[in-house]
């Protein structure tokens, strides 16, 4: 029960490692390029034991006419296996994409920006600092934030863009960024633009919830679903089915549901719309909530999650839907 994407055929083009475990990708079109914003993604069609699902991925850079797409892929151990396809792709490969879509645009009504990059979120934030330089803005300025210097792709390229305005935190090295001193670093006009890992998104939000500007300046764009605990197999119940289910940890909560006929509405499949929300009317363990539409005040209150992200640790869970078994 997901909304229609509009897909096309492409073709594989030019595959580079740009550091360890990233693999850019570009990507032709069969009918060219569309025009597109910076912060846009697209949905990939892909196989995971041979079931096709789809994955979204940022595209790199701005729009440059008669140029294929580009995106970068980060290779993921704890990955269900999109990243896994998408390394096994070779030029010339053969695939479905769906149109450009922004759920993560870059405004340009302000004259101070700080853009927060986490690992491999630094690809729709590339594109963004790029236009902003070009336009000339003089009040831009970067926090790239990882594990290794080896794992963050295009650090050159930002250097020779941004000189002094960007700085760099490798955890491998200077141990953990203090997300506490994002606040020292902008004024009321500043807006952020953010992606990242869960841990990070959610550092920079609570912090600048509490801090004294206004949260509407702070953008953010989810990456992936990682979340507090490792995944790991849960049971999930159902009493109104008389239904009990095993997520294993390979798949989400909303992927069990639709494999035992149950239906949930979604769209996302990122933990941001909320379409996919269930009631939880008992658990044992922790909830993982992985999702960005509920605000910290109601995760606490474990009423509700959203079954396409989160999980259950060291428990099970017992839920009800708003719709009716086929």
């Amino acid at each position: 029960m997901r909304y229609r994407n509009t897909w096309e055929n492409a073709v594989v083009g030019k595959m580079e490692k740009v550091a360890e475990n990233v693999m850019e990708i570009q990507l032709i079109p069969e009918h060219g390029t569309a025009v597109f914003t910076v912060g846009s993604h697209i949905d990939i069609s892909v196989l995971i034991n041979d079931v096709p699902e789809v994955r979204s991925y940022s595209l790199v850079g701005q729009y440059e006419p008669n140029s294929p797409y580009t995106i970068a892929v980060k290779r993921l151990s704890e990955s269900r296996g999109g990243s896994a396809y998408m390394w096994s792709l070779k030029e010339g490969s053969r695939l479905q994409i769906s149109q450009p879509s922004n759920h993560f645009e870059l405004s340009f009504n302000s004259s101070d920006y700080l853009l927060i990059a986490g690992g491999i979120g630094i690809t729709p934030i590339l594109g963004m600092a790029e236009q902003l330089i070009a336009k000339g803005n003089k009040n831009v300025r970067m926090l790239y934030l990882g594990s290794a210097d080896y794992e963050m792709p295009y650090i050159s390229r930002l250097q020779k863009m941004l000189g002094k305005q960007i700085t760099l935190n490798f955890s491998n090295v200077n141990g953990s960024y203090n997300v506490s001193k994002v606040i020292d670093l902008c004024n009321e006009k500043t807006q952020i633009y953010l992606c990242g890992p869960i841990r990070l998104m959610n550092a920079v939000r609570k912090t600048w919830e509490e801090g004294p500007f206004e949260n509407s300046n702070l953008r953010f764009e989810t990456f992936g679903a990682s979340g507090l605990f490792a995944p790991q197999d849960f049971l999930l119940k159902i009493p109104r089915f008389d239904l009990q289910i095993e997520v294993k940890k390979n798949k989400t909560m909303l992927q069990a549901l639709e494999e035992a006929h149950v239906e949930v509405m979604y769209d996302c499949k990122k933990g941001e719309c909320g379409l996919c929300q269930v009631d939880v009317l008992e658990y044992s363990g922790d909830i993982d909530h992985r999702d960005f539409f509920f605000s910290e005040s109601e995760k606490g209150e474990n009423n509700k999650l959203c079954a396409c992200v989160s999980r259950v640790a060291n428990g099970h869970i017992v839920i009800d839907t708003a719709y009716r078994r086929k």
